[in-house]
């Protein structure tokens, strides 16, 4: 999963912190971002639900960008998600 650890990282968080989010173990986890392991659907939804992105986003090979609203700027979705009003 080449994505996982942008995603985690651009919230911030370390390993343990998205293990304690998720439900999966720190290890598992640290697998999944070494390429060791593949996970189930059951342990994507997990992690996808607790980095706030789809499953799409999470098992992308790219970091995923969004258009604004009005055609104009690229933005990373997990920066746009995380910024707190």
């Amino acid at each position: 999963m080449k994505n996982l650890a942008n995603l985690r990282k651009a919230k911030g968080w370390s390993q343990k912190k998205l293990s304690e989010e998720s439900g999966v173990s720190q290890t598992y986890i640290s697998e999944l971002e070494a390429d060791k392991k593949q996970p189930t659907v059951l342990i994507a939804q997990k992690i996808a639900a607790a980095l706030e992105v789809t499953l799409p986003e999470l098992l992308s090979e790219k970091f995923p960008e969004l258009k604004d609203s009005e055609g104009g700027e690229s933005h990373s979705i997990i920066s746009n998600r995380t910024k707190k009003s």
